[in-house]
């Protein structure tokens, strides 16, 4: 049987698990940190945000919608972890990918996936339990892999 492959994370910090079965416990995998993750925007670059040249005429200038820094590393962080979670499931031995991810980091995250990893994403939930201890994240995911997993009404 294969195992799933679990995903903590918001856009700091990314947690990733491996479990047997339902009820077999979590086993820590890999920890994931964005490097910037609390950039001033002074620190983070000296390009100036919205200008570029994407027009070969001169004085072509296109202008990009403006992204500070932060949002930047974030991204750049998504993709990371994307990235991550593809060697994973390159071994062939991850049944699911559960996500839990905060709010906006998740739609980045899945943004970022492959066509691989979307397709073994079982279930996408916008929960940060970055700041758990594992008895507690495991308690987490159950009660909300069993809520979203529950039949509807009238089931």
């Amino acid at each position: 049987m294969k195992s799933d492959l679990i995903l903590i994370a918001n856009s700091r910090v990314a947690r990733l698990f491996t479990r047997a079965s339902a009820d077999e416990p979590l086993v820590p995998l890999a920890t994931l940190e964005q490097p910037d993750a609390h950039l001033k925007p002074s620190d983070a670059g000296g390009d100036r945000p919205g200008h570029g040249s994407s027009d070969t005429r001169p004085g072509g200038v296109a202008f990009e919608p403006k992204l500070d820094p932060q949002r930047k590393a974030d991204l750049k962080f998504a993709h990371v972890v994307a990235s991550r979670l593809d060697e994973a499931l390159a071994g062939g031995d991850c049944g699911r990918l559960v996500l839990f991810a905060s709010n906006p980091f998740l739609g980045e995250l899945k943004s970022a996936l492959s066509e691989a990893a979307t397709k073994h994403t079982s279930s996408s939930i916008n929960l940060d339990l970055t700041s758990f201890g594992l008895d507690e994240i495991e308690r987490r995911v159950a009660s909300a892999l069993a809520a979203t997993h529950a039949p509807g009404p009238g089931a």
